[in-house]
This record gives structure tokens, C-alpha cells and sequence, in this order.
């Protein structure tokens, strides 16, 4: 006799518009259409039910760097927007590139993650890339061009050398792709300037240049339409680059400092004109506390929160009729989800059990309403539909502000050679 699924939807709204039930066991999806008994059953009348994201790009802290986040608070943020798999980069204090720092990041996030995981290898001059292949990193990078917040910028023939070796694995390597002028950095608008697009530009046309291996590239928060047009390989954006401009804040406003800039306003509306070019929305959730960025422009460290916004900012789009549904999934589940070679969450028998289910309601962002230890957010006054229940595994992770830990999964990437 067939067990019962652990978990049924019913009533769910697929993206094609058929309306059945889908039913869960063992944190997959057995099936959609007519419905059937379960230990558990949510009703999704009148609510979206999404496949929930993956979020390729987020910095998790810890560490040296817990005031600002760490892996309880950044995936309880996570689970809140709807992402139950985050991809943490290595930029940590100290950074990812030893196998003993990488199998004690992993350790920390088995330990307090709340949301399933997978973690990125440094790339630097004295990174040995083939252990940490092994290690079980799932991509290499971000590899930085530029100087950033905790990350120094590798040089162009140790870039070129790594991605020869990066290719030779058959691994993913992940670009962050500026460089920069000289001068003072006082302002958003100086800060524009020095990191100017057309300095993004010349970054992609020197990683072009040093792929002489054909390595699979992946470009980090392309800010520009330029930018995306410049790029060769898988492409990827984030909501603050599609909503937010330099004109809407005050010069000095350092909250918004992040690398690349926020650029014009007139370069973010262009952005929006390559939505079908874009494989990826990323968060690059990059917290900070209120003090740090309450010091000088020149002093303030670069980036934001917002992988809890990611998918909610993007759903008010699609209520507003500017982006489809079945877009925000592929570009925030589906297609991050094969570019890491990971099990993709959706309708069809055997797909991950991870699903996001959201009233049809849009409320105004409000930060004290968000889950990121940093406590603020750029974004606050958007309007954002926040899920009300997200379920990973097969099982409730989130319901109405209540969070449930279970263990969280590893995806350790295609060379993990187990200890």
C-alpha cells in the first residue's frame, strides 16, 4: 500500500495557471493534480505558491564579523524572503582559502543555519584551488578585479592561471568585475565616478582577455545595460541595482555605498531594458552594522542587506505587471539552481519539496519587520509581498513570523571527496 505524502498543497496555482494539488514526501515532490490525505495539509487558496530561491550570492558573516550577521540571523532573513538555499562567499575574516578554514565555515553553518547551504572557495595567489575543489567548495569566488570590503584584488596573471586551473576542475568561477581610479572617495556620486561604468566595462574586457582557458565565467551585479552587453558568460543582477539609484538619497548617504555603485537613475531605468538577458537575480547581501555605516564616506564599509527583500521586491513587480512570474522563478530558483548543478525545487515528480507560498498582498518595507542582525535596509518605504509560510524539505521552516530549525543540507560542489 502507498504511504501518504508528509505534506500536501492544496489548491495551489501552478505558473501555467492549472490549479491542483501537490503533495511531498521525503522532501520531494511526488505529485500535481488531483489531491490526496497527508499528515500535514496547507491550504493555498488565494495565495502564490513559488518555488522557493536559491540565492547565489550573500556574505553570512560570522565569525570575526558576527555583530553584523551570522548564520542564525542571515538564514532566519533568508527563510523570511523566501530562499531556502543560500551560496555564502569566501571573503570572510579570515578568508576561505585553506581546507581547514572551508571545513570550519561549513561546520558553523550546520551548526546554526536554519536554511540549506552551499559555500564558495577564495581565489587568491596562495589558494591551493584543488584542494579546496575537494573541500567541497561549490564555486570559486567571487574573485575580485578590484579591491572591495575585505578583499584585495588579484593581479591579471594569477587570474589567468587560476582560471586555467578553475577550468581543468570543470568548476564555475564567479567575477567581480571593476576596477578603479584614483582619487577621493567622499560621495555616492565620486563614489560612481571612481568605479564609473565605463571601469566596470574595461573589468569584464581584461577577465575576457584572461580566460585564455575557457573557463565557465559567472559576472557578479552587473550594474549597467553596458555592462551586461560587454559580458560573456552567465550574467547576474541585484534588486539594488534595479531599484535604487544615487539621485534617490542624499551624496553623502553611506548606507548605500556598495561596490559596484549605485549608479544614475537614468543608468537603472536601462538596466530593467535587459531583464531577458539577466540568468540570475542575486542578493550580495553584504550587512553591515548601523555604526559602521554611520562613519565617514571615505571610512564606511561597502555593501547592504538583501536577501530577505530579494523575492519580495520582485513579486511586487509581478502583481504590477513589469515582470512574469514564471521569469522571477526561473531567474531566482531555477536557473541558479542548474548553473550550481544543484537538485531544482518546483512542480515536477522529484523536484526539491521547497516552496514559498505568498499572500497577494504588498505591504511597505518596514526594517523592523526584517530579520538581518544589521537591523536597517536600503529599501525601506518599497513596496514588497512577503511570504507568509516557506517550507524546506518537505517541512514548515517558516509560518507567520515562527521559525523551525531542522538540519540544514550541504551542497558541497561536484568535487567534495568526503574525509
Amino acid at each position: 500500500m502507498k504511504s501518504s505524502p508528509s505534506l500536501l498543497l492544496k489548491n495551489v496555482q501552478h505558473p501555467d495557471g492549472r490549479i491542483g494539488d501537490l503533495s511531498i514526501s521525503s522532501g520531494r515532490v511526488g505529485h500535481f493534480g488531483a489531491g490526496q490525505d497527508a499528515e500535514n495539509v496547507i491550504n493555498c487558496t488565494g495565495l502564490l505558491v513559488l518555488p522557493a530561491a536559491v540565492d547565489m550570492h550573500v556574505h553570512m558573516r560570522g565569525w570575526r564579523q558576527s555583530a553584523k550577521e551570522d548564520w542564525a540571523s542571515g538564514s532566519k532573513s533568508a527563510l523570511a524572503g523566501g530562499v531556502t538555499v543560500v551560496v555564502d562567499q569566501p571573503n570572510t575574516l579570515p578568508p576561505l582559502t585553506t581546507p581547514a578554514l572551508f571545513s570550519a565555515r561549513v561546520c558553523e553553518a550546520k551548526t546554526y543555519s536554519l536554511c540549506n547551504f552551499a559555500i564558495n572557495s577564495s581565489v587568491t595567489p596562495d589558494t591551493a584551488l584543488f584542494a579546496m575543489w575537494k573541500a567541497g567548495a561549490m564555486a570559486f569566488g567571487e574573485i575580485f578585479c578590484a579591491p572591495s570590503s575585505y578583499s584585495e584584488a588579484i593581479g591579471t596573471k594569477e587570474l589567468t592561471a587560476s582560471l586555467g586551473c578553475i577550468a581543468e576542475l570543470g568548476a564555475l568561477a564567479t567575477v567581480h568585475a571593476e576596477s578603479v581610479n584614483a582619487g577621493p572617495d567622499t560621495n555616492l556620486i565620486s563614489h560612481d565616478a571612481l568605479r564609473s561604468p565605463e571601469r566596470e566595462i574595461l573589468a569584464i574586457h581584461a577577465i575576457r582577455r584572461s580566460n585564455t582557458s575557457g573557463c565557465r565565467l559567472h559576472f557578479c551585479h552587473m550594474s549597467t545595460a553596458r555592462a551586461i552587453d560587454a559580458a560573456a558568460g552567465t550574467i547576474e543582477v541585484t534588486p539594488h541595482h534595479l531599484f535604487l539609484s544615487r539621485e534617490q538619497f542624499m551624496p553623502d548617504e553611506t548606507k548605500v555605498k556598495v561596490n559596484p555603485p549605485l549608479r544614475s537613475e537614468r543608468e537603472r531605468k536601462e538596466l530593467w531594458t535587459r531583464w531577458k538577458q539577466i540568468d540570475v537575480i542575486a542578493s550580495d547581501h553584504a550587512p553591515h552594522t548601523a555604526a559602521e555605516k554611520g562613519l565617514t564616506f571615505p571610512e564606511a564599509p561597502s555593501g547592504v542587506p538583501g536577501v530577505e527583500t530579494m523575492v519580495p521586491l520582485l513579486l511586487a513587480e509581478v502583481l504590477n505587471r513589469r515582470i512574469t512570474l514564471p521569469d522571477l522563478i526561473l531567474k531566482t530558483s531555477q536557473a541558479p539552481a542548474r548553473l550550481l548543478g544543484l537538485p531544482p525545487a518546483g512542480f515536477v515528480p522529484g523536484d526539491r519539496g521547497d516552496f514559498a507560498l505568498y499572500p497577494k498582498i504588498a505591504v511597505r518595507i518596514d526594517p523592523d519587520r526584517l530579520h538581518s542582525r544589521c537591523g536597517w535596509t536600503p529599501f525601506e518605504g518599497h513596496m514588497a509581498l512577503f511570504p507568509s509560510v516557506v517550507i524546506r524539505d518537505g517541512m514548515v521552516a517558516y509560518r507567520d513570523g515562527e521559525f523551525f530549525r531542522y538540519e540544514p543540507t550541504w551542497f558541497a560542489g561536484n568535487g567534495y571527496v568526503p574525509p
